[in-house]
């Protein structure tokens, strides 16, 4: 009969089944390439066409920076909808509008109306979405369908040119930096990552980045030339200028090719976070001149003062002194070891790390077993993850190359792992929880919340 499918049973029947089916998709991997998504997008009727994107890549600083940006444009009056990733605590943080998580009700039919459009495309060569695609497309639905906002804060998950966001054309594209991550998929040279990042480049759109390194830049120098993009890049279009840095403010001057802005606070900590917030003014004085966007004194300031980003130098306990910071890669552990250096005081640094299983181990305890007293090496609850005993053997093998004798203990229980460390912290001393993000988002919800984590990627 005809009318058969117009009243079949929805796919989904709660928001946990609908996310619960999103995050399974998970186990299937990554999968790079566009093809999937310009055939949803087509099946859904373009929804990414009705959108105004800030579209933000980079190997760190890409969470802080789409932070800062969404605070502040809601801060000025404007509605802004706002999509990252990972997430740290509950699936619907990645999808936000106005700074609140996607409601349960929107997420449940949305994913009921995009499930039909995954079956046609799982049938293709092509194959079936991956999680990232499938969450991409729902934040499309969510912003084009329901909310509509001014603005959309669009974080990329991997690389830029083969990534699932990059079937959006922007008004504006940031690329925070460039340095040593998912090189087993980006490509093994800070240039071929930079390739990678600079695919978010479309034609005619500007470009705001604080890439530094002369090879990273040249590619991106390049990529925008050939695409006719003019290029704001720190310390040639623009600067700052630290003012004072103290724990939990910082200020410092901006100066850009449109005028200078005296005296902004931020409230992040570390020394980055000044860099990626002058990346921010920049991209916001691209918006002042390019699209007229209003940026009164006081909700701007206030805006950029605001701005937080979890699990990034984030004190989530007193007693004992917990400091959180996903640093997974070895750029985000020089920058939490300058923090650790310059912000804090304590008397011992207790640190408990775990990983995923990359390549880049090595390079985060380089710059981090220095700086600790005693380390206990875990493992998060996830699928994928290094085990702590070879992480720590590891670990063992650069403090004998670094002359320091340490005491480094192996439990993979991380609840058991948070036990000791929290047993070990006197009142002096800094307990440091670092690496991946999964032992972070399961570390925070249990110190904060006192539940467990339902995250992924």
């Amino acid at each position: 009969m005809h009318g058969e499918t117009d009243t079949a049973m929805p796919a989904f029947r709660t928001a946990d089944e609908a996310v619960e089916w999103i995050t399974g998709r998970m186990k299937f991997g990554i999968r790079p390439g566009m093809k999937r998504m310009e055939m949803f997008m087509e099946k859904l009727n373009h929804p990414e066409r009705r959108l105004k994107f800030i579209h933000v890549a980079g190997t760190n600083g890409k969470g802080s920076t789409c932070a800062f940006l969404t605070s502040t444009l809601v801060s000025c009056g404007y509605d802004v909808g706002t999509f990252t990733s990972p997430y740290i605590e509950r699936y619907q943080n990645r999808i936000q509008y106005n700074g609140r998580d996607i409601d349960d009700e929107s997420l449940l039919a949305l994913t009921n109306e995009l499930k039909p459009a995954f079956d046609e495309i799982a049938e293709s060569e092509w194959g079936p979405p991956t999680m990232f695609e499938v969450s991409t497309a729902l934040a499309l639905l969510y912003f084009a369908r329901v909310t509509y906002p001014d603005f959309v804060v669009w974080e990329t998950g991997l690389g830029g040119r083969l990534d699932s966001t990059n079937v959006v054309t922007p008004i504006v594209s940031v690329i925070t930096n460039v340095g040593h991550d998912h090189m087993d998929i980006l490509g093994d040279t800070l240039s071929a990552v930079a390739s990678e990042k600079a695919g978010i480049i479309k034609p005619g759109v500007p470009v705001v980045t604080a890439v530094e390194q002369p090879e990273a830049l040249d590619v991106i120098r390049r990529t925008a030339a050939e695409r006719k993009s003019t290029l704001y890049a720190l310390n040639d279009r623009f600067r700052f200028e630290p003012v004072r840095s103290e724990l939990d403010r910082q200020t410092f001057h901006f100066d850009g090719p449109f005028r200078r802005i005296d005296d902004v606070d931020i409230t992040l900590n570390g020394a980055h976070q000044m860099k990626n917030a002058a990346v921010v003014l920049m991209t916001l004085e691209v918006l002042r001149q390019y699209y007229a966007v209003v940026l009164d004194e006081e909700p701007f300031f206030e805006g950029m003062r605001s701005a937080q980003w979890p699990g990034r130098l984030e004190l989530v306990s007193r007693s004992p002194r917990m400091l959180l910071d996903g640093a997974h890669n070895p750029e985000g552990a020089e920058t939490l070891a300058d923090a650790l250096r310059s912000i804090y005081r304590y008397g011992k640094l207790h640190m408990m790390i775990a990983m995923m299983p990359t390549k880049q181990h090595e390079g985060v305890l380089r710059h981090l077993l220095p700086l600790a007293d005693t380390l206990i090496v875990t493992e998060p609850d996830f699928f994928k993850k290094a085990e702590a005993e070879t992480l720590a053997e590891l670990a063992r093998t650069t403090l004998a190359e670094l002359n320091k004798t340490m005491d480094v203990t192996v439990e993979p229980d991380w609840k058991k792992a948070l036990q000791m460390l929290m047993d070990r912290t006197g009142s002096d001393d800094l307990a440091l929880v670092t690496g991946t993000l999964y032992l972070i988002s399961d570390v925070r919800s249990w110190m904060l919340y006192r539940k467990d984590s339902d995250k992924g990627w």
